[in-house]
């Protein structure tokens, strides 16, 4: 079993940024393609970043395309999603996601984080 936390969410005003962080254990860590997905209130969850196993490609929704960066350290075990130029319809729970296929769809991950709450005021 692998336990996925992560952290770093908070309150931003809009234009701002936040570093999400998330640690894996329990696993082998570069068995996983790593994802970050984002729930907000009355929405279904929705695919953000995903990030190869090895780190060697990346894949962004169009939202997150041109301000978000995900990246890993895998001799750390750690997930990170770098988000600039924050809007309030960023405005959502964050979660973390490892899986076997590197995929926007979260069926493909089989292991969650608790999520971290991301609030961008106006």
């Amino acid at each position: 079993q692998v336990k996925l936390v992560e952290s770093g969410g908070g309150l931003v005003q809009a234009g701002g940024s936040l570093r999400l962080s998330c640690v894996a254990s329990g696993g082998t860590f570069t068995d996983y393609a790593m994802g970050w997905f984002r729930q907000a209130p009355g929405k279904e969850r929705a695919f953000v970043a995903a990030i190869t196993w090895m780190g060697a490609s990346t894949y962004y929704s169009t939202s997150a395309k041109g301000r978000f960066t995900i990246s890993r350290d895998n001799a750390k075990n750690m997930v990170y999603l770098q988000m600039n130029s924050l809007k309030p319809e960023d405005t959502a729970v964050y979660y973390c996601a490892a899986g076997s296929a590197y995929n926007s769809d979260p069926w493909a991950y089989d292991y969650w984080g608790q999520g971290t709450q991301v609030t961008v005021s106006s």
